[in-house]
């Protein structure tokens, strides 16, 4: 563990008062706080054409495959992918990559290389790469990498040298048992490191996939511990799903004190959200165990590591079994039920997709509005409604103007009433949805496994504004910032903007 000198912070909180950066970026996935799926951006293209440039305001390289989704902030974007297209001659191989590049021209600057995972390739997923979006708060940049370390970054990289106190980034980006590779200015800088795998005990599954929330000085995440190789035992059914550093140092304030573990069905993957009901702060978090809990949030650090005080919590399947929950992996009737999706808060209330396993679990998901104003085992009284989806879902769901829009693998895009869950209309497309659908400029943007990128009106009746073939798969969310349209396919990652009028 690595603590930042006093005299940076002092220096880095006179000069920084803004959480979000400014206005009109997106420095963390979703929404701040609420995690809604929404953007204020106005004046976006509902069309491009990438043959002839229009609307195309630049293009960069991904990796080959990307999973997380672009953060805009501080005049740079950042996105994880893998190195099948390497920066640097001198990281050949299977790595996981965090890139940054310059919000204006797409030009790359840094990238964060983070070596693979050699315990098993369910531990680190052979050419996943980084799989989760950053979070940016002012001149911070904080991310996980594909070995679960939560990092804090320097936006600058090393172009303005080794910030320090973590000085060993050189080493950090080699396999172990070869040569050091000495960092330059076009490699990350990182400035503190926790090592979740290491200190926790974390059984990470597949890959670590998260999006920190900060709320004040702290730090709230998933940890991705899953199930081992066999995908019928949990390997740590102690270590915890949920926890809160302290973003100034890295260090462990919070774990959950649910005991999920040995009801994980898969791997813990959702991301928590925020809001404030009836005047009292309180941590959303969806689990692997298909529960959703209601937390108070942390308020100081203190000497002992805390435990997360539960205020509420609410079972998304009742029905399902409870109890030895791994003998029905791969039973697409029966099986328990999980949730890979972020929750959503609007006005008190949460909204949250989720149902059996995409990879592993029954065929069944459903999308279900919950009352967040209760206190204790609300699984009887706070469920507002429940809409049946057609198949899986990892969708987090997008909330607008009374309305809200989700995707599953069924494959369809589901418009329903956000005070009823009325059904308004569904659209068919080609291929799974694993991404989310974003709500912006009055448009709803889905992406789809077959590479299929489709604009649809936001309202109740469906209107299909333009169809797009891309050149791979979309796994990641859409993205709008300071007048932009971000789509990041597996290869591609592409800047969408209508031309600015002449002078």
């Amino acid at each position: 563990m690595n603590v930042l000198n006093r005299e940076y912070w002092v220096a880095l909180f006179v000069c920084c008062v803004a959480v979000v950066g400014l206005s009109a970026d997106q420095p963390q996935w979703g929404e701040r706080y609420s995690r809604n799926m929404v953007s204020q951006e106005k004046g976006l293209p509902d069309h491009f054409d990438l043959v002839t440039g229009l609307n195309v305001k630049w293009i960069a390289d991904n990796g080959t495959e990307t999973y997380s989704t672009p953060v805009i902030a501080g005049g740079k974007v950042y996105i994880g992918t893998n190195n099948k297209k390497p920066r640097n001659e001198n990281h050949i191989g299977d790595r996981g990559i965090l890139m940054c590049f310059d919000e204006q021209t797409g030009k790359f600057l840094w990238q964060l290389v983070v070596p693979k995972i050699t315990t098993s390739v369910y531990w680190d997923w052979t050419g996943a790469g980084i799989c989760s979006s950053v979070t940016v708060e002012s001149n911070l940049v904080y991310g996980v990498s594909s070995r679960g370390e939560v990092v804090c970054l320097d936006p600058e990289g090393m172009a303005n040298g080794n910030q320090g106190p973590y000085t060993d980034e050189a080493r950090h980006s080699t396999p172990q048992g070869m040569s050091v590779v000495e960092v330059g200015p076009k490699d990350a800088d990182i400035l503190w490191l926790y090592d979740t795998i290491k200190e926790l005990g974390i059984r990470q599954h597949d890959s670590a996939e998260a999006s920190i929330l900060i709320d004040g000085r702290f730090l709230y995440l998933n940890t991705s511990n899953g199930v081992d190789d066999t995908h019928r035992h949990i390997a740590s059914p102690d270590a915890p799903c949920l926890i809160v550093l302290d973003k100034m140092t890295g260090k462990l304030v919070a774990t959950d004190n649910e005991r999920i573990g040995s009801n994980i069905v898969h791997c813990t993957w959702a991301s928590p959200s925020f809001g404030v009901v009836n005047g009292r702060k309180l941590i959303f978090y969806a689990g692997p165990n298909g529960v959703v809990y209601g937390f108070e949030p942390i308020t100081e650090v203190k000497p002992e590591v805390q435990k997360l005080k539960k205020v509420w919590w609410f079972d998304f399947d009742p029905t399902a079994p409870k109890t030895d929950v791994h003998r029905y992996m791969g039973n697409r009737k029966e099986s328990a039920s999980t949730i890979h999706a972020m929750p959503v808060f609007v006005d008190g209330r949460l909204y949250v997709a989720g149902g059996g396993d995409i990879w592993w679990g029954k065929r069944q998901a459903w999308l279900k509005c919950i009352d967040a104003t209760m206190n204790g085992d609300v699984t009887a009284a706070a469920e507002k409604w429940t809409y049946p989806l057609n198949r899986h879902t990892l969708s987090t769901p997008a909330v607008w103007n009374g309305l809200v829009f989700t995707a599953d693998s069924g494959p369809k895009i589901h418009c329903v009433d956000a005070a009823t869950g009325k059904p308004y209309w569904t659209h068919d497309v080609q291929g799974e949805i694993w991404s989310s659908p974003l709500v912006a400029d009055g448009k709803v943007y889905v992406g789809t496994q077959k590479r299929e990128f489709i604009v649809l009106a936001a309202s109740k009746e469906k209107q299909v504004i333009s169809t797009n073939m891309l050149d791979s798969a979309i796994s990641a969310t859409p993205v709008a910032a300071n007048g932009t349209l971000y789509v990041s396919t597996y290869k591609k990652l592409y800047a969408f903007a209508l031309p600015k009028p002449k002078e």
